[in-house]
């Protein structure tokens, strides 16, 4: 195992992670050595030509398990898949998957509440619940959940929401899991390469999102796999409970 393999003989399942920033982030978790389940719900073709990328680029037997986030039964068939697939045991666990909404709470319907509370925050608990108990018997587990900017704003309805109890979430999985596994959270602010898929929401909202970030753009995919990687690493042993924002700053109010 070299410096930059420190998941080298470990597992990870990477909720939602056929496409986008799932994808990267599972790539990241290959790179640093694991050997990564890759879930997807409808798109099994694009899953499967991630693992073989993943498989010739590492030689690591990784996977693709369909599985549907949105229901308890269906997170339970996902993990319990993946725990089949990986050896018994899934090591590092990233919440990723977590549909986006902003319709006003005074039109939400009731349907799509309930498919992004569960999504989000629902999965994100009963996924942590499932491997958490092999996590305590190997003495050793990483679990990182991603809650999102939104979760700082006050006008995406129930998708801020539920990114905001993914911060407490992860706060009191922190308490419970400790100290064999330590629970964290990223917090990205919108993302360089979906700038497309907010402008169908809110068609200004990425100018202004560039114009009020210090840092002057938007953040990118492998920035917050990077980041995800780092929460995995012996550096971050004494780290947990904790959110990061990774936003070039554009969270802060000004007046």
């Amino acid at each position: 195992m070299t410096g930059s393999q420190f998941l080298a003989g470990k597992t990870a399942l990477v909720t939602g992670s056929s496409r986008n920033l799932g994808a990267t982030i599972a790539g990241q978790l290959a790179t640093l050595g694991a050997t990564v389940a890759v879930n997807y719900h409808h798109s099994g073709a694009v899953a499967e030509s991630l693992v073989a990328e993943l498989r010739e680029r590492t030689g690591a037997p990784h996977v693709a398990i369909a599985g549907d986030g949105t229901t308890g039964a269906g997170v339970r068939r996902l993990v319990g898949e993946a725990l089949d697939r990986l050896g018994g045991r899934v090591d590092v666990l990233v919440n990723n998957a977590g549909p986006f909404s902003m319709e006003p709470y005074a039109e939400l319907p009731e349907a799509e509440w309930d498919r992004i509370w569960d999504s989000n925050v629902k999965a994100a608990w009963l996924a942590s619940q499932l491997v958490a108990p092999g996590m305590r018997a190997a003495g050793w587990g990483r679990i990182v959940n991603l809650s999102a900017g939104s979760a700082y704003l006050r006008n995406h309805s129930i998708y801020g929401l539920a990114k905001g109890a993914i911060i407490q979430l992860t706060e009191e999985l922190a308490l419970e899991l400790g100290p064999r596994i330590t629970v964290n959270a990223v917090a990205p602010g919108q993302i360089a390469e979906s700038a497309a898929d907010i402008a169908e929401f809110d068609p200004t909202f990425v100018d202004r999102a560039i114009a009020h970030t210090p840092a002057g753009r938007l953040v990118g995919r492998a920035e917050v796999a990077g980041l995800i990687g780092l929460l995995c690493s012996p550096a971050m042993d004494m780290v947990t409970g904790v959110t990061i924002p990774i936003d070039g700053g554009w969270r802060m109010n000004r007046f």
